[in-house]
This record gives C-alpha cells, structure tokens and sequence, in this order.
C-alpha cells in the first residue's frame, strides 16, 4: 500500500507525466460535456422520452446507445462517437490486403502512415455524413413509425421543424462532433497517455455504468446488483491475468569479433501475448455489429401493428437476434466475428515473415530451429496455437455475462444488460491495462519504481 502511493506521488512529481494526464482527463471531460449538448434545433422532451423508454425496454437502440456514452439517445453533438472512426480504421485495414496502393503505404513506414491516417479521416467525414443523415431522418416523427424497443406507443420526434436547412444543420453538426472527436483522440495519442480512440470508448463505456447499476438495483433489487458488481470483479480479475499471459520464444545471437572488439553471445526472448490484439478484436466486432442495427432503424416502418412493413419485419429481426444479448444468433455471430477479428489484428501487428528476417539478420536464432524458413514456420505455429484460445477467452467472456445477466435481470432491465456485459469489462479492464502499462513505462524511463511488478 504505501509503495503504491508513494508511486502515485512519482507520478505527480514528474512534471511531463503530471502534464500528459492532466491534458487526457481534460480532453475526456470535454468528451464527456459535448455528449450532453443537444444538437440544434432538438427536442429535448422528446430526447429525455426516448432515453426512458430506452432504459426500460432495450433492445437495438440500447446497444447503439452503449457506445455512445448515452449521446445517441440525447441526440447530443458527439452523438456518433467515435464508431465512424473504427469504421474506417476496419475498412483501410481490409483494404490493405486486397489494395496493392495500401499496402505500399503500409509498408512505407512513417510516410505511408500519414496517407493511410489521412485517408482514414476523410472516410470518417463520408461515414459520419450518411449516419448522421440516417439518425436525422429517424428520429423525426419516430422513423416512419419507429418506437423505441419496437413497443407501441408515442412516436418519437426529434426534430420538429423538419425543413432542409435545418436538417443540413444538424448533420453538419454531428458530422463536426464526429471530427472534432476523432481530433481529440488523436491529440491524446500524441500529447496525452495511452491510445485516444480507446481512451474514448472507455470513457463512454464507463459513464453509463452508475446510472446502468441503479437501474438493476431498482428492478431486481440490491441483491440482484451485489450480484452484477461481484460478477464484475471477479471477470476483471480473470481478464488482468490472460492479458499478462504470454509466451517467450527463446532467441540467442551468436559471437562476432570485429577487430578486437566482440559483439552478441547474449540470449532474449520474443515475448507473445495470449491476447495479442488486447480489446481491439471485441471494438472491431461491435462496429460491425453496429452497422446492420443501424441500417435496420432507418428502414420504412408503420407503427400500426396490422400494417406490417417488410422494414418493419426486417426491424423486428435485428432487433430480436442482433441486439439481444440471450439470442442464440446473436452469441454465434458475435463470437466468430471476435475470433476471426483477432486472427485478423494479430496478423498485421505481428508478421513471422518480417520477425524471422530480422532475427537472421542480427545473428541470431532461436535454439533448435533453423535460420530462415524454418524460423517463420515455428513463429507462425507459436502464434496461431496461442491465438485461439485468447480470442475464444474475449468471445465467452463477451458473450457469457451479457447472456447470465439477460436471463437473471430480464428484458425489462433494458441497456443494463449492454452496460454490464462481457463487452464493457473487456473495454474498461483492458484499456485501464493498457494506460497503467503506459505510465509504468514513463515512470521506469525515469528511474522510478513502477505500479506493474
């Protein structure tokens, strides 16, 4: 206890630390602030219904709603968050494989890495327009019909002077959040601690978490809350201890005599993550996921039950078995796009091909395996064994607490059930992971003891 306070005092004692998380906690409440300042022109009584109806009922809006730190449902200026962002990120990301001109960038190294982050910016704007043109036609007059969680009842709108110029005036002005939010978490990259994009994510994760808890507390009682908080600790706990897990590849380099001077003889080792991709498989999958609810509720509906629509049929599907955490569709689709998203991710960071090269070139070789190809072969095997059972370990725990807590809360708990699944643990734990490891670094740079030993 008292080493980790005194490294607290390390921390605000160095003055460039001190300045780099005093800069991303302000920039997180100014994300935080915007996500509380309605766009123009809305209504706010109509917002404040839907929020309710929202936390009662769930369903596609709830999910949407998760990642937006509650903006979505405010209709707030940073309503789209930073989803339209990791929407670009994954579609770059798929078109370096396929583009010969991206890959090119890639392997570039710095240079290529402005034009791809370039070029990720301007697809953000082109995304952000069309969804902010789709929520702005939604939730005027309820969407064609659309209520919240599929129920009957008051339609839901927003945005009563529907005339041209103020429509283009709120899709300008999400489409601005949108930027200005993608600007802030690119400035915490770089001036701040830890990965800004992540950072936001947490920080809208994070904020529905109390308001969520009392929800619970009130429809089944403290019991049923201790309950969500213990299960909680206990998953933190288990993700903290697969997130350290890694394996060494043992390497040594042989001796070389240059003039009378002799380099290498030493021995190190490639360290490889159970969980190589961290968080960013179970972001990618839900951005993703995100994108077929958000088409759905855009789609023609009539809020008379006998006048049934084929959007409205399409609504109901989603909403039933893309956004409901007990769906047996829903765990399926969710789970295979988690692995397949963290084969994916861990191929691009870690390239056997490259590894292995490096290591002949700098003499070495791991003990027992050839230089060269044979090399590449016994990384890549190393990899995928240790890969499969990180990414099923992100898939169950993502999918397992939401579908305990749908069926011990009910449907009636609404976006509780989204603010306490396996999806935000993975998020809070593992970005809060990845932040302390930062400042551990900074603080061993500087010869100060670390909070990680």
């Amino acid at each position: 206890m008292l080493s980790t306070v005194r490294n607290i005092g390390n921390v605000v004692r160095i003055p460039d630390l001190r300045n780099k998380i005093l800069f991303t906690f302000a920039l997180l409440v100014l994300f935080r602030v915007g996500a509380f300042v309605p766009a123009p022109g809305i209504d706010v009584d109509a917002a404040q219904l839907l929020r309710d109806q929202v936390d009662e009922v769930g369903g596609t809006l709830s999910f949407l709603t998760l990642f937006s730190g509650g903006a979505l449902t405010q209709f707030a200026i940073f309503s789209l968050g930073i989803i339209p962002y990791i929407t670009a990120s994954i579609i770059m990301q798929v078109l370096g494989v396929v583009v010969p001109r991206i890959e090119q960038w890639q392997n570039q190294g710095a240079v290529g890495q402005r034009k791809i982050t370039q070029w990720t910016r301007y697809m953000t704007i082109g995304i952000a327009v069309v969804q902010s043109t789709g929520f702005t036609f939604l939730f005027h007059n309820g969407g064609g019909g659309f209520t919240s969680g599929q129920t009957s009842g008051n339609q839901i709108d927003f945005l009563p002077n529907f005339t041209p110029p103020r429509v283009a005036l709120v899709v300008l002005t999400l489409t601005a959040g949108t930027a200005l939010v993608m600007w802030m978490g690119e400035l915490i990259t770089q001036r701040g601690i830890g990965n800004g994009m992540s950072l936001l994510i947490f920080a809208g994760v994070l904020a529905g978490l109390p308001n969520q808890l009392i929800l619970v507390r009130d429809n089944r009682g403290v019991d049923a809350a201790l309950g969500v908080v213990l299960l909680y600790m206990l998953l933190t706990v288990a993700i903290v201890f697969v997130e350290n897990g890694q394996r060494r590849i043992p390497v040594q380099f042989a001796k070389r005599q240059v003039g009378r001077k002799t380099y290498g003889g030493s021995s190190t080792y490639i360290p490889l993550k159970v969980n190589q991709s961290g968080v960013i498989p179970i972001i990618f999958a839900s951005s993703v996921l995100y994108l077929p609810q958000l088409m759905s509720v855009v789609l023609p509906s009539d809020s008379d039950p006998e006048n049934n629509t084929w959007g409205e049929s399409v609504q109901s599907f989603v909403s039933n078995n893309l956004a409901q955490p007990d769906s047996i569709i829903y765990m399926v689709v969710f789970g295979l796009m988690i692995i397949g998203f963290a084969y994916f991710y861990t191929a691009i960071t870690f390239d056997p091909v490259k590894q292995a090269d490096q290591i002949r070139k700098q003499g070495g070789f791991v003990p027992g395996i050839r230089p060269g190809y044979q090399t590449e072969r016994y990384l890549s095997k190393i990899l995928s064994r240790i890969t499969l059972p990180g990414a099923v370990f992100v898939a169950l725990v993502a999918i397992i607490p939401a579908f305990i807590l749908a069926k011990m809360i009910g449907a009636s708990a609404g976006q509780g059930v989204f603010s306490f699944s396996g999806v935000s643990i993975l998020i809070a734990a593992g970005v809060s992971l990845e932040t302390l490891k930062q400042i551990d670094s900074q603080l061993m740079m500087r010869n100060y003891e670390g909070f990680l030993k």
